[in-house]
């Protein structure tokens, strides 16, 4: 229902003939590439654009030729990461929101599973199989001599449907009690519910759970979210978030805010669809 929205419009409007929108993951040069791939995926994504638009195709298109090699990101490559290797995850991550018929981007997120298992395989995390499991298959860990753990958006995301049943229940009850949350996502632990609804911080809190629904087998342990969200809903039966809420990323949906009822429909329909997400799959 958002996808006319003046917000989609502009974004459509910047995209390269390729299927791009400049670079793909650092806004380095904001007055020549006003925004990045990956920004203009997300935030066409929550407005309602799936594999079967055309924008979203001509994108998936060009990352599926840049995960084979055919062509290149043209972000500078940054030197605290394994760029390669996070270049893979992050288009493939990308591809994977919107298709699960990418070959390459599939076996990526097969790789990725496979490492997260490992690092689980005695029955909790333990960081030196993962690093273990990653040199294994990467041969290297990247430039510096740390490597953070798979908690962030891409690896997240990528591997969902693609973990066991053991598995995904371990890995889930571990992102859920982390202190730091899901990096790139929100920075604080899931388990714990934000103290003001009507918050930017609690839209971000949302973009985590949401995510975190695509891990099936494993909604139902977010009852306490269910409820808390329920216990929120204004005397019209409705969700408003405030305006505060508000952050060019998940709000807003509508053209205006203006109208307090513009808000209270783009908030009802993020909430229910959560809402949805997590019952039909308990």
């Amino acid at each position: 229902m958002y996808k006319d929205s003046i917000w989609a419009k502009e974004i459509i409007k910047k995209q390269n003939h390729e299927g791009s929108w400049g670079y793909f993951h650092t806004l380095s040069e904001p007055n020549k590439y006003p925004i990045t791939t990956e920004q203009a995926l997300r935030r066409l994504q929550i407005l309602g654009y799936t594999i079967d638009d055309e924008p979203i195709k001509k994108a998936v298109s060009y990352m599926s030729d840049c995960l084979v090699g055919k062509k290149q990101i043209p972000d500078r490559r940054e030197k605290l990461h394994n760029w390669d290797v996070f270049t893979d995850l992050m288009l493939s991550t990308w591809i994977r929101r919107f298709t699960n018929e990418i070959e390459k981007a599939n076996s990526v997120a097969e790789t990725w599973a496979n490492i997260v298992t490992h690092a689980f395989s005695k029955g909790e995390y333990l960081h030196a199989d993962y690093v273990k499991a990653y040199e294994s298959v990467f041969g290297m860990i990247p430039r510096g001599g740390r490597l953070v753990d798979f908690t962030s958006f891409y690896p997240v995301s990528l591997m969902a449907n693609q973990l066991d049943e053991s598995t995904e229940g371990k890995v889930f009850d571990y992102i859920l009690n982390k202190e730091d949350g899901i990096y790139y996502i929100y920075g604080e632990c899931l388990s714990l519910l934000p103290v003001n609804f009507t918050s930017k911080q609690a839209s971000r809190y949302l973009g985590a759970i949401e995510l975190m629904s695509l891990y099936r087998r494993n909604t139902s342990k977010f009852r306490f979210v269910t409820d808390w969200l329920e216990s929120n809903k204004n005397e019209s039966g409705l969700w408003d978030m405030g305006s505060s809420a508000k952050d060019h990323v998940y709000f807003p949906l509508s053209d205006t805010w203006r109208q307090r009822s513009n808000r209270e429909m783009d908030c009802t329909y993020r909430i229910k669809n959560l809402l949805f997400a997590i019952v039909k799959t308990e």
